[in-house]
């Protein structure tokens, strides 16, 4: 599981779901949805210190960030290293947070062409990053 620590920079509520930015550095904003809102969970309000977590297996991989696509977690690193699998393979991925860790199907891993040193970009979808305080 990954983890990074930030605290909520903007909380926006429609109904039951809150769009929540969680600023991690000075440069990184993750988002992620929840089906709740200030009124139900208690932690969330603005300045509110939480944990960012996801699975490896949610780590979208590309060597392009100029895409234009709908994820909008995306943040650029360095493949540091790779283990590499018979249908997967698990990439550490070096950012100015920490280090992501990456689970991806070995033949993208060759499509990509993608090596140690490699630079990437590590993105996750708003719906696959889970809160905890």
């Amino acid at each position: 599981m990954n983890t990074f620590s930030g605290h909520i920079s903007d909380i926006q509520v429609n109904e039951s779901l809150s769009m929540v930015s969680i600023r991690i550095n000075e440069h990184i904003v993750f988002k992620t949805i929840l089906v709740e809102t200030p009124e139900t969970a208690s932690y969330l309000k603005n300045g509110s210190i939480v944990d960012v977590l996801f699975k490896e297996t949610e780590v979208i991989i590309s060597t392009e960030d100029t895409l234009l696509i709908s994820v909008q977690n995306k943040i650029k690193g360095t493949i540091k290293k790779i283990k590499r699998g018979v249908l997967l393979s698990r990439l550490i991925v070096t950012t100015e947070i920490g280090d992501i860790v990456a689970i991806i199907a070995t033949e993208a891993l060759d499509t990509l062409l993608l090596k140690e040193n490699s630079t990437v970009i590590a993105m996750i979808k708003v719906n696959e990053i889970m809160l905890s305080r």
